[in-house]
């Protein structure tokens, strides 16, 4: 379970790597790191489990149920907090995918993002292609469409024209 947690912990920070400039938050990789945190506990835990079975240690038995016990209220706590702040989550990430997607002009660091985004998540827009419209990029272009990174990929010839939705 310990090399499975640390497996997810690690895959999810370097995961997001990618998604830098839309968590702009610095405590936005914060569940991650402890994720890993618990896996190196759990780690010692089931040693210290191990070796009280191997020596018959009651006390030692005891120390791991205890140990277990606050393992779990501790899951149980952070279940219940991810749940209740999900919407704040939500529209704080929306917010900050906004603000990126306007800074959007095909030549920055943040084109390359946001493309990279819309490609690997199969979307376009923060919800939907009609996000573009009120982008500087979409006004500066004048040719009423989105960049090809919206067009779904098994399209040839998409031009990413917003009078034809299907494509995107």
């Amino acid at each position: 379970a310990a090399a499975g947690l640390g497996y997810v912990g690690s895959y999810v920070i370097s995961t997001y790597k990618s998604y830098d400039n839309f968590l702009q938050d610095k405590y936005a990789l914060l569940p991650a790191a402890i994720i890993i945190c618990v896996a190196v506990a759990m780690f010692l835990i089931g040693l210290i489990g191990c070796c009280a079975t191997i020596r018959e240690s009651r006390v030692g038995l005891g120390l791991f149920l205890a140990i277990i016990l606050v393992i779990f209220i501790a899951e149980v706590s952070a279940f219940v907090l991810g749940f209740v702040y999900r919407e704040k989550v939500k529209t704080d990430v929306q917010s900050t995918m906004s603000s990126v997607f306007k800074q959007y002009d095909g030549k920055n660091p943040e084109t390359t993002v946001v493309n990279y985004l819309q490609e690997q998540l199969h979307c376009c827009g923060v919800k939907n292609y009609s996000d573009w419209t009120t982008t500087q990029w979409f006004n500066s272009t004048g040719n009423n469409s989105v960049p090809l990174s919206c067009c779904r990929q098994d399209l040839k010839n998409c031009t990413g024209r917003l009078d034809q939705p299907q494509e995107l």
